[in-house]
């Protein structure tokens, strides 16, 4: 006999990681690994490290031509990401 208060693994999932509060860190992982997706294989081959430390993304690229390029791009991308993210997730962009 079937209990009248069953529902589907994802809303239970979904219901922990909010109980949780991992939502925050599963999109701050999502913005990180979208950044290829944004940007494009291009930029993201002459891209070594990624990472999201208190709100501020930190990139390190190999090209100084791109990151003079993505220096100027800057405010885009983080609009972009923090779209993709469906909320603020990072308020500045530090391209090393």
């Amino acid at each position: 006999m079937r209990k009248s208060n069953t529902q589907s693994i994802s809303a239970v999932l979904r219901e922990y990681v909010s109980a949780m509060k991992f939502d925050r860190k599963l999109k701050e992982v999502d913005v990180v690994q979208s950044w290829e997706t944004l940007l494009g294989k291009t930029i993201a081959s002459y891209t070594r490290n990624i990472f999201l430390s208190k709100q501020v993304l930190y990139v390190e690229i190999s090209s100084s031509v791109v990151k003079s390029e993505l220096v100027m791009m800057r405010e885009e991308i983080r609009r972009r990401l923090n779209e993709h993210a469906g909320e603020e997730i990072v308020k500045k962009i530090v391209l090393k």
